[in-house]
């Protein structure tokens, strides 16, 4: 029975895919991540410049137009679920006056009454843009007018390739979003805004 035992110790036949067998889930799974994260770059790199040329396009001065606009919106559609078919696109326009106030995106002034930093129950606030309505980011929707600086944003839901995210904890779709913020022409004759209305929020 010790030679036997011993025999049976000393035989390294058949190791090698026993190992292979520890080893291979983890090789697996280090790969379908590897190729997840290569297709999220490759979209996030894909939706960026389609973004960018999307709103070259929209602040040229015959886009102005909402029709264009449609127009210049479903190209980039077409060209996202050109490289994901079942991707949901939301397409969203924001203007501002200067690239100061685009980039701060600081909300319409308010009296936060109830100090819980949001405009409601009928606090007062400014309505910078006379739009009727307090807006969070200081802006206003749309693609604006002359010389404004617009924000193009376009975010993009995937569902994952490879059907591992429940293995991970992740979440099974993913978003993309991809930004940027171009001044409209002709650079000049921007259009100004009455004086500020004193609202309630509602």
């Amino acid at each position: 029975m010790i030679r036997l035992l011993s025999a049976v110790a000393a035989d390294r036949r058949g190791a090698t895919i026993v190992e292979f067998a520890i080893v291979a889930p983890v090789l697996l799974l280090l790969l379908l991540g590897s190729l997840d994260l290569a297709h999220q770059l490759y979209m996030t790199s894909s939706i960026q410049g389609v973004v960018q040329k999307a709103a070259r396009d929209s602040t040229l001065e015959t886009s102005n137009a909402t029709t264009a606009q449609a127009t210049v919106d479903a190209r980039v559609e077409r060209a996202i679920r050109a490289v994901a078919g079942n991707a949901k696109v939301r397409i969203d326009r924001r203007f501002y006056r200067t690239f100061a106030k685009a980039a701060a995106a600081d909300p319409e002034s308010w009296t936060d009454t109830n100090k819980n930093k949001t405009c409601d129950a009928g606090e007062p606030y400014q309505d910078e843009n006379n739009n009727g309505t307090w807006d969070k980011d200081g802006g206003n929707a749309g693609q604006g007018n002359a010389n404004d600086r617009v924000v193009y944003t376009v975010s993009a839901n995937f569902p994952r390739y490879f059907p591992f995210w429940y293995a991970g904890g992740m979440a099974q779709d993913y978003t993309i979003v991809a930004r940027t913020v171009l001044q409209n022409q002709p650079y000049a004759d921007q259009q100004s805004y009455a004086a500020a209305t004193v609202r309630n929020c509602p």
